[in-house]
């Protein structure tokens, strides 16, 4: 028995994955990301992470995910904050095949007192960021950070300014290249960083 979800952030990210988890690069219709959701730590610090929110005419890369079902209530930790909205899988075409996923496949959005978008006190991590942006250029390469990007509504909230010390638990080693590739698309932004 397995189990098949569409990683739209850090799920996108293999290292972040369970192992055994195969993935496939797709598409979504009818969604876009958010910066917008909140909570703490177990550190007890306050931060900011991706969910996603209907959207028509919209799209967004992501990665249709399935592992074995014994790894459900570890994935289930992991995205404590969201709520699994299931039957996306005929909003999915995987890019490899052309076929839509399964009739099971779900995803996680942000539940209703966790929907909140970034701030002081619930920063995004430039961690976090790195660690998804890294995953999207594996599968699109450049075409992926613009992307995610362009598709990615939030922008606003503020960052954590983490890379050297990484807060996130799922921190990632990028190459230079590659950080230096997600700080010019990320520049035009103006985003604020907060320091450690």
């Amino acid at each position: 028995m397995t189990i098949t979800y569409f990683g739209y952030g850090s799920l996108v990210n293999t290292r972040t994955l369970a192992p055994g988890t195969s993935v496939r690069a797709g598409r979504l219709d009818g969604w876009i990301r958010e910066w917008r959701v909140v909570g703490l730590t177990d550190s007890g610090r306050g931060i900011c992470a991706l969910s996603v929110a209907p959207e028509p005419g919209a799209s967004i890369l992501g990665v249709l995910a399935r592992e074995p079902k014994t790894g459900l209530a570890a994935l289930e930790k992991r995205e404590m904050r969201y709520d699994k909205i299931s039957s996306v899988g005929s909003q999915f075409t995987c890019e490899e095949a052309g076929l839509p996923g399964p009739e099971d496949m779900f995803l996680f959005q942000a539940k209703a007192e966790n929907r909140d978008w970034g701030s002081d006190s619930n920063p995004i991590l430039q961690s976090y960021i790195d660690c998804v942006l890294l995953g999207f250029h594996d599968f699109w390469g450049e075409e992926g950070i613009r992307h995610f990007v362009e598709t990615t509504r939030g922008w606003h909230s503020p960052v954590l300014a983490d890379r050297a010390a990484p807060i996130y638990p799922r921190a990632v080693q990028a190459d230079p290249d590659v950080i230096a590739l997600i700080d010019r698309y990320l520049a035009p932004l103006d985003i604020r960083y907060i320091p450690v």
